[in-house]
């Protein structure tokens, strides 16, 4: 299966108005400071709506920042991106928000969605549990994304997937989510996956 995505240095097509018109929701998840606005940012063939805030120091106690001590914003309700996979069919990005108190947006957001990125910062994997066994309890297809920092894993993708327990059928790759076409790659392996997840239910 090959997928197209359009050219982000080209002017985007205003999406199809036909009823043959197909929409598929993507959701981009993980835990906090994984790289999930930089994965939506980096496909989007239009300028992503975010909803970056900053973290201040009321937020001390409630947010958790955990090792990332230069990070200082935070996704509060979710990201927003469009890829355009042909005339009849669009993509839709939709990346969660990582801290705990905003979790409450994750059912609308992953409501009809064909799968999920679960990106994945090797340095903390305990993080992305709760991503994964949202997925799983839902039965929703997902792939784990190893996004790699400053060039590099700090743990292999077989080890990724030993420690995380994901079932042997779940894709676990490695991938730069500030690069286009690694992100690209990693979207292309989700859909593939979701519909052999399809065929197998019948």
């Amino acid at each position: 299966m090959s997928l197209k995505l359009s050219d982000p240095a080209a002017t985007p097509a205003p999406p199809p108005s036909g009823l043959g018109m197909r929409p598929m929701k993507i959701v981009v998840a993980g835990g906090f400071a994984a790289g999930k606005t930089t994965f939506v940012d980096a496909l989007s063939e239009i300028t992503p709506l975010t909803t970056e805030a900053p973290m201040t120091s009321v937020a001390l106690g409630v947010d958790n920042a955990g090792e990332v001590s230069t990070k200082t914003t935070t996704t509060v309700a979710l990201d927003f991106g469009r890829i355009t996979l042909s005339d009849q069919t669009m993509l839709y990005l939709f990346g969660t928000p990582g801290q705990d108190r905003f979790w409450f947006m994750w059912d609308e957001l992953s409501r009809g969605a064909v799968g999920a990125v679960v990106l994945v910062d090797t340095r903390r994997l305990g993080d992305c549990f709760p991503a994964i066994d949202y997925f799983e309890n839902r039965s929703i297809p997902y792939i784990v994304a190893c996004n790699s920092f400053n060039g590099q894993l700090s743990h292999d993708v077989n080890e990724v997937h030993e420690a995380l327990a994901v079932p042997v059928d779940v894709p676990v790759l490695a991938l730069d989510a500030r690069n286009r076409a690694a992100a690209k790659g990693g979207l292309i392996r989700l859909v593939q996956h979701a519909i052999r997840r399809r065929h197998a239910a019948g």
